[in-house]
C-alpha cells in the first residue's frame, strides 16, 4: 500500500514522499534537510527523485539528496535543470519498481514554460508543482494565459476524486480571492470556513481533489458567467473572450 507523506519546508512549501514503508521517491525536494529527516524518522530508502519545474523552492535540494543516495532523477525535458538522469514530456511514463508506482507525465506550461505533471492513475494522484493550487493557480512567470488555460483544462479532465498534490500553502488566501470573483459562490464560502479551521489547528489544507477544485477554483471557472461580470464590473475585461477573461483574472490574483 502506497502513501504519500507531507514534508513542509520553507514559509509554505510542501514536498511529497511517496512510500512503501521502504522506499521513497520525493517530488519537488527544494531543501535536502527535512527530507532526509523524514528518511531517517520513518526509516526510508530513498530511490528516486521526481521534479515538476526549474524553480529553485522546487529543485534546491537535489544535489544534496544525490550525496545520500545515487538515484534516478526525473525532470521535464523542456525545462533548465541539472543532474536529471532522465527527461520527460507528455506521453512519456515514469515507472518506479522499488514502489511499483506508474506515473504518466502531462505537458502543463503556464508557470514555467516546461512545467510537467505526474499522474498517478492507479491511485488517483495529481502531483502539479505550481500549475494548479486548492483554489488556485501559480503566477504566469514564462508562459501565456492561453497556456495556462490549456494546462489547466487538463487537470480539470482528470477523473473528479483525483487528489491534488499541489506545492504551497497558499489555499486560504486564494479562496479570499475566489470570494472576491464569484461573490455568489457558497461552496467557496463554506471551504474558506473549513480551510481556516484547518490552519488554525496547523493543519496542511492539501491534498484537495478536482472535483473541489471545479466547484470553487475560479481558474477552473473562468468560463462562468458570474466572473466574467465580476471583471466587467471592475473594469478589467470588456468582451468574453475567454482567455482574455483568463488573463484579466491571473492579473488581478497578481495585485489582490
Amino acid at each position: 500500500m502506497l502513501k504519500v507523506l507531507t514534508v513542509p519546508a520553507f514559509n509554505d512549501n510542501y514536498l511529497w514522499l511517496i512510500h512503501d514503508d521502504t522506499h521513497a521517491a520525493v517530488v519537488d525536494p527544494g531543501d535536502a534537510a527535512p527530507i532526509l529527516d523524514a528518511l531517517r524518522a520513518h526509516n526510508l530508502s530513498l530511490v528516486a527523485i521526481l521534479l515538476t519545474h526549474h524553480h529553485n523552492d522546487h529543485v534546491g535540494g537535489v544535489p544534496a539528496l544525490l550525496q545520500h543516495a545515487k538515484v534516478p532523477v526525473y525532470a521535464p525535458r523542456n525545462d533548465r535543470i541539472s543532474n536529471v538522469t532522465t527527461s520527460l514530456s507528455e506521453g512519456d511514463n515514469v515507472h518506479i519498481s522499488e514502489l511499483d508506482l506508474t506515473l504518466s507525465v502531462l505537458d502543463v506550461p503556464g508557470h514555467t514554460r516546461g512545467h510537467i505533471a505526474y499522474v498517478a492513475k492507479e491511485q488517483g494522484w495529481l502531483f502539479c508543482g505550481d500549475t494548479l493550487f486548492a483554489g488556485g493557480c501559480g503566477r504566469l512567470f514564462e508562459g501565456t494565459p492561453e497556456q495556462m488555460l490549456h494546462s489547466l483544462d487538463k487537470l480539470a479532465a482528470l477523473p473528479d476524486d483525483t487528489k491534488v498534490y499541489c506545492a504551497h500553502e497558499y489555499t486560504v488566501s486564494n479562496l479570499r480571492f475566489a470570494q472576491a470573483a464569484e461573490p455568489g459562490n457558497q461552496a467557496v464560502s463554506q471551504r474558506l470556513e473549513a480551510e481556516q479551521a484547518k490552519r488554525a489547528r496547523n493543519e496542511p489544507t492539501v491534498p484537495s481533489n478536482i472535483a473541489l477544485e471545479k466547484a470553487t477554483n475560479p481558474f477552473l471557472r473562468a468560463r462562468e458567467p458570474a466572473i466574467l461580470k465580476t471583471l466587467q464590473g471592475e473594469g478589467r475585461v470588456k468582451g468574453g473572450d475567454t482567455v482574455a477573461v483568463f488573463g484579466a483574472l491571473r492579473e488581478w490574483k497578481n495585485s489582490f
